[in-house]
């Protein structure tokens, strides 16, 4: 598979995490919400790992590995204990495209950091997904 339908069934499983999510946390604290999702994630993935790659694996790891996971996965942890807190807060249809404008901070990042190149088909559809976030989360 290429990284089109991977990426298209990536939007399809969050869109089902927003709708599953949103019944899930109705009275509970979302801090706890996200601890127990959290959990099954680690629990999954690590399956999933050790079924795909030799455990020796971990030892192959690079330190700059590992600080850019460690970051990724604290990054992570802080976006899922936010979303958790909006969904409690807000509809999931609004909260959800708001959510969904890290598609515009990747890009930003991307330049700054990685010096990818952004071209104006980057700042058109940028520009349309603030757009249609602001338009989506409007009340």
């Amino acid at each position: 598979m290429n990284w089109i339908l991977w990426a298209l069934l990536s939007a399809l499983f969050a869109g089902l995490t927003a709708v599953l999510a949103k019944v899930g946390v109705s009275g509970v604290n979302s801090n706890l919400a996200t601890a127990i999702r959290t959990t099954v994630v680690l629990v999954f993935t690590w399956g999933i790992a050790f079924g795909s790659v030799s455990p020796s694996a971990l030892l192959n790891l690079t330190r700059r590995t590992w600080l850019f996971l460690t970051l990724s996965g604290l990054a992570t942890g802080l976006s899922w204990l936010c979303y958790f807190r909006a969904l409690q807060l807000g509809n999931a249809s609004r909260v959800a495209p708001i959510d969904k404008l890290s598609v515009v901070f990747v890009m930003a990042f991307a330049a700054l950091f990685l010096h990818e190149q952004l071209t104006w088909h980057h700042w058109a559809g940028g520009t349309l997904m603030v757009v249609g976030a602001l338009l989506l989360a409007w009340r």
